[in-house]
């Protein structure tokens, strides 16, 4: 109970003295929230950046062209064979018919279907097909590899060499949004504490009356670390609010997609709560990281 009692003045202190010390408090505060702004913008980005890539690694599909006069029992085997490799699943396999085919290609075109209209499927020219996309992009090239080795498969494509730097530009953007994210975070962690650590210069005559009427390290330590805890608190609303009503806001104006349908936006729930628990913990952790710190100059450790 009595560390209860502690810990409960020491936060009504810290509540007490970010408003007695309000215009340090709000410098602090301010800091804070522009710089949180700016991690969750490129949050924001960089998983959005990160998600249109992944969707359209999952988009791209390998296409085997069959053998023109191959029979019903060895298109079978050939599905048999395909489900057998590492990096295909089952779901992920599908067969389109020559005269499918071509009753698309004639619906899409009428030049394609005043010369195809009469065509029978003895007489077709066009190839049964199976579309298959893999588990793991990284190892299409491999995969495509060991469909043309299956008994009447004819030809295989995929976009050879296209894939390929496609996936190494995907690679590079998700590993540098990445990183200019954790740079933010660690360049906001230092930009708080510096200003913390000038609002808590200004109190070094409170700190050493602490020191001479023997308060101890952690007495003085605490209602600074919980002043910190509450200034990254304030100073995280707004970068929240922002967040959550101006993604919501950006996502339902272009609804749900950039430009194209191929960039899909991440939709708000529960992208945009996660976000902001991710926002409020960096404002605790980095104004008691700064608090701690900035202090420490003025304790005897």
């Amino acid at each position: 109970m009595k560390a209860f009692r502690i810990l409960g003045r020491n936060i009504r202190d810290s509540f007490k003295s970010v408003f007695r010390n309000f215009s340090l408090s709000l410098a602090s505060i301010s800091c804070i929230t522009i710089t949180l702004i700016v991690v969750a913008v490129s949050i924001v980005l960089s998983l959005n950046v990160n998600n249109f890539t992944e969707l359209i690694e999952k988009d791209v599909t390998i296409v085997a062209f069959l053998k023109v006069d191959i029979t019903k029992e060895e298109t079978e085997k050939v599905y048999d064979k395909i489900i057998t490799l590492d990096n295909i699943e089952k779901e992920n396999v599908e067969f389109r018919d020559k005269m499918d085919i071509s009753e698309e290609m004639m619906a899409s075109s009428d030049k394609f279907k005043s010369f195809m209209q009469d065509w029978t499927r003895e007489e077709s020219p066009i190839q049964d097909t199976y579309q298959i996309k893999v588990t793991d992009i990284n190892l299409i090239h491999k995969t495509a590899e060991e469909l043309k080795e299956i008994e009447n498969i004819d030809v295989v494509q995929y976009g050879e060499g296209m894939v390929e730097q496609l996936v190494s530009v995907f690679d590079a953007v998700r590993k540098g949004s990445i990183a200019i994210v954790v740079a933010l975070i660690i360049v906001t962690a230092f930009l708080i504490a510096n200003t913390i650590k000038i609002t808590i210069m200004s109190r070094k005559r409170e700190i050493e009356i602490m020191r001479l009427v023997g308060a101890s390290n952690m007495n003085i330590r605490l209602p600074f670390i919980f002043e910190g805890l509450i200034l990254g608190i304030f100073g995280s609303i707004i970068p929240i609010l922002i967040t959550i009503y101006g993604y919501t806001a950006l996502y339902d104006h272009f609804g749900g997609q950039l430009f194209t349908q191929f960039i899909k936006l991440i939709e708000p729930t529960p992208f945009v709560y996660l976000n902001s628990l991710v926002l409020l913990v960096i404002g605790m952790v980095v104004g008691m990281f700064g608090s701690a710190r900035a202090v420490r100059k003025y304790l005897k450790i």
